[in-house]
């Protein structure tokens, strides 16, 4: 079964360069440039996962996952945030219901590791959803999971 991803990015260099890291993993990739976009898209299609900014026009991503888990049609549907953004919210994010974090950076300090990361990332949050269970932790890019001693 092909993955569906879908991308919630507002920068144009951001989600191309994104989108052709996702197509060559092979997942089907669906995009969003707004917060109301990527509802309007996650309750149409039911990807299987979000691929989530945090600073976005119109609704910013934390409201998106926080409306995307009190809808019974996409509660289940797992959230990576992707940003630039501190990771310092990683544990308050996973207990509001994110899946992950990866941290845009990983992308931009060594490109074929981070691409790496994020697919392991992705496989890992997908298969766990697919085996009809959420993520206990928030995973991370850097390895760890967020709140893990």
């Amino acid at each position: 079964m092909k993955t569906t991803v879908l991308l919630v990015e507002d920068s144009k260099v951001q989600k191309l360069m994104n989108e052709r890291i996702l197509h060559k993993a092979g997942y089907t990739v669906l995009n969003a440039a707004d917060g109301e976009e990527a509802l309007r898209l996650a309750r149409e299609t039911i990807p299987d996962v979000v691929l989530l900014d945090m600073l976005l026009p119109k609704l910013g991503g934390r409201e998106v996952m926080l409306a995307l888990r009190g809808d019974p049609s996409t509660a289940r549907i797992p959230v990576i945030f992707f940003s630039s953004l501190s990771q310092a919210n990683e544990l308050k994010l996973a207990n509001e219901g994110a899946a992950g974090y990866f941290s845009k950076s990983r992308l931009a300090e060594n490109p074929a590791v981070g691409e790496k990361e994020l697919i392991q990332l992705i496989e890992a949050i997908v298969q766990k959803s697919r085996k009809g269970s959420q993520p206990e932790k928030l995973k991370s890019s850097r390895g760890a999971v967020a709140g893990a001693d």
